[in-house]
């Protein structure tokens, strides 16, 4: 049937493939004219040929062809079915479908979310002909199909301030303009977009201030810009309930600066660089506060030469984040952040007084650090003499910077005893073995770590998970190193020896992943994880292992990821870098 169906609309099209005479091409008015002042979001694609250059370049394609939810896909006989319409419109227009591709969408694209639920699309071609001749192929395809399902009515057109109007389905609706493709999500908005067409000067968006200062704040050689208005999205319950997070102690200590932000945004500005195998996204907001307030002020520089320090660089690392964070002023300013105080932190201050003697939190602890938190997660090397978990846990560090590390060191030392002390007694109530504490030197730098014996073990494969634990703390120059096992201490104890790090300006936080190390240790863990699978999901065992190798494989192509959170003139900034890891398909 499928096949008949193509063969038809060859025959229609043909008339429309022989047509030499294009129609009359318009000087198009830009999209924004089309589109309500009121947008609340508006994505851009300003150079599609750029963007398109390299998603489907050799590697990319080599890549996403290598996935198994790709050949699975390959193998049904919907895609083939889709194949042969790709190759029959490839013979009628002479043309591979990545050059059609390119000439259907050369102008520009550009999206748009408006308020009552609507969405506008609008798709400028380089080639009018090429885009009436594409809509009448579909539309002799979207005829068959209705036919065939009983459902002729669906398919229907009417005139409109002089635009012929379509819809497929009896849901969208759509127009061809000369080299201009209109598609909405109703009836209501593709005539409010020809309302505007016929009707210019009214309040479109490209007279709004705020996208106009969206559109100002992008890099000249993005290939695709996003405005976000703010002050329309901070509207909706479900994002004022996000932006009011920061009561939470955890979440106002990673996000208070940013979040703070977004609430005193009323654009953000969003824009994409493509080269080669890297995709560069900056997104800038307006934040209107004049400044960061104290209940922020302790996540922002203080000085336009300061900021947080380079992530550390250790063997097999998965994840590093780098923070500034002046955590003195942080927990001096817990009345105002927290005025009714949680459970979790009275717990949280409770705990504290008994691992630090009764010392003040706030002065004598929190005071002792300096604003340089950096936080590490690295791929586990185990000792063959001890044995590999069942569950293999990646190993996690806090490195923070000391204002007087000799001094602190033993009040360090102290409270992380006593916190071990603490483990090995709620432990030993339940019968279960304790951490034995053993102290160790590596680089010349002694350290504690605590450890469960392995004697008694029938096996060195797959050992209960608490093997993943070999807690360690340790002071290296003036940082202080809390870890989950002594491998990781001792590579951070070698990095820091080796990094001299220097702050990065105005920056306040640096996130970076590299995802062909998440990828190994999600691999090592695949049959734990397909079990889990086919009891959360309820998959078979094939789908569940289908789902994890096809997270894996996306993990591994994922690159290297680098996000920067910074306030540059005013503005707070944040830059995200990925770099596709192609060769994994090789």
């Amino acid at each position: 049937m499928f096949r008949k169906l193509i063969m038809a609309t060859a025959v229609l099209a043909l008339p429309l493939v022989l047509w030499q005479t294009a129609p009359a091409a318009e000087n198009l008015p830009p999209a924004g004219t089309l589109i309500p002042k009121d947008a609340i979001v508006t994505l851009e694609i300003s150079n599609p040929k750029a963007l398109i250059e390299v998603v489907l370049q050799p590697k990319v394609t080599k890549a996403l062809t290598a996935l198994p939810a790709y050949k699975k896909a390959a193998a049904g006989k919907e895609f083939r079915q889709v194949l042969q319409l790709v190759r029959l419109l490839e013979t009628m227009f002479d043309t591979d479908w990545q050059s059609g591709l390119k000439k259907l969408t050369g102008g520009g694209i550009t999206l748009a979310v408006c308020p009552n639920d609507s969405v506008l699309l609008i798709v400028d071609a380089e080639d009018a002909r090429m885009l009436q001749r594409i809509h009448e192929v579909f539309l002799n395809i979207a005829r068959g199909e209705a036919e065939k399902k009983g459902q002729p009515g669906k398919v229907l057109s009417a005139e409109y301030r002089g635009v012929t109007g379509w819809t497929f389905n009896g849901k969208e609706a759509h127009a061809v303009i000369g080299r201009r493709l209109l598609v909405a999500n109703r009836v209501e908005a593709l005539k409010a977009a020809l309302d505007r067409r016929a009707e210019p000067g009214g309040n479109t968006l490209d007279q709004s201030p705020a996208y106009k200062a969206a559109k100002k704040a992008a890099r000249p050689d993005t290939v695709a810009t996003a405005a976000v208005n703010m002050g329309l999205l901070k509207m909706h319950p479900p994002i004022e309930q996000v932006l009011s997070q920061d009561t939470n102690p955890l979440v106002s200590l990673l996000f208070s600066n940013i979040l703070e932000s977004l609430s005193e945004s009323n654009w953000i500005s969003l824009g994409l660089e493509a080269k080669g195998d890297t995709l560069s996204l900056l997104a800038t907001l307006d934040d209107q506060s004049g400044g960061p307030s104290k209940r922020s002020a302790f996540a922002v520089p203080a000085k336009a030469e300061e900021g947080t320090l380079p992530n550390l660089i250790v063997p097999r690392r998965i994840a590093g984040l780098s923070l500034y964070r002046d955590l003195n002023a942080f927990y001096s300013a817990k009345d105002e952040l927290f005025p009714e105080r949680t459970s979790g932190l009275i717990f949280f201050e409770n705990m504290m007084g008994i691992f630090f003697s009764g010392r003040d939190l706030t002065d004598e602890v929190m005071g002792a650090a300096t604003p340089d938190i950096r936080l590490v997660v690295a791929r586990q090397q185990y000792d063959p003499a001890v044995g590999t978990p069942q569950i293999q846990a990646p190993a996690v560090a806090v490195v923070i910077g000391l204002r007087e590390p000799k001094e602190f060191a033993v009040v360090a030392e102290e409270a992380w005893q006593k916190a071990v002390g603490l483990v090995n007694f709620t432990r030993g109530q339940k019968a279960l073995p304790g951490l034995i504490i053993d102290r160790s030197t590596h680089a010349d730098t002694k350290f504690t770590v605590g450890y469960f014996s392995s004697a008694g073990e029938d096996t060195k494969t797959m050992l209960p998970v608490r093997y993943n634990l070999r807690p360690s703390l340790a002071v290296v120059g003036d940082s202080l190193i809390i870890s989950s096992t002594d491998g990781l201490t001792k590579d951070l104890i070698d990095a820091l020896g080796k990094q001299k790090a220097e702050p990065v300006a105005q920056t306040d936080s640096i996130l970076e992943m590299d995802g062909s190390q998440l990828a190994t240790i999600l691999q090592a863990n695949r049959d734990n994880l397909v079990r889990q699978n086919m009891v959360e999901k309820g998959n078979t065992q094939q789908q569940a292992e289908t789902d994890i190798d096809l997270l894996v494989m996306a993990i591994k192509y994922l690159g290297q990821a680098k996000l920067d959170l910074a306030r540059i003139d005013g503005h707070a900034r944040a830059s995200l870098q990925l770099k596709l890891n192609l060769s994994a398909a090789e």
